[in-house]
């Protein structure tokens, strides 16, 4: 048995090929975010992963569009997204494939549809 805390996590991230984590995983990164209203995070695109966020709690926007509490986003390689919590909020983050320095700022938003 292993045990850790969110608080000894960087940034809520806690499986995924990094330390520190409870498991060093090169399938997935697992994170659990808390965002202040206010918090943004800047345009960036993924390479070779895809990131699936789920709205746990709150409302944001990603995607140039609101998204909240039970909403789950799919963003692919290669499409870019900024994020900012438009409330109080809680995500659920999950990476595929772990791939180290997988994330460069930058890149072109896809359009809201």
């Amino acid at each position: 048995m292993k045990h850790a805390t969110l608080a000894q996590m960087v940034r809520g991230w806690f499986i995924g090929d990094f330390e520190p984590s409870i498991l060093r995983n090169v399938d997935c990164e697992v994170a659990v975010r808390r965002y202040d209203a206010g918090d943004i995070e800047a345009l960036h695109h993924h390479r070779v992963a895809s990131e699936i966020t789920v709205i746990i709690s709150g409302e944001v926007e990603m995607l140039g569009r609101r998204w909240t509490e039970g909403d789950v986003v799919l963003v692919e390689p290669g499409e870019a997204t900024a994020f900012r919590a438009l409330s109080r909020a809680v995500c659920v983050v999950v990476k595929t494939p772990s791939v180290v320095d997988d994330k460069y700022l930058g890149g072109q938003p896809k359009l809201a549809a």
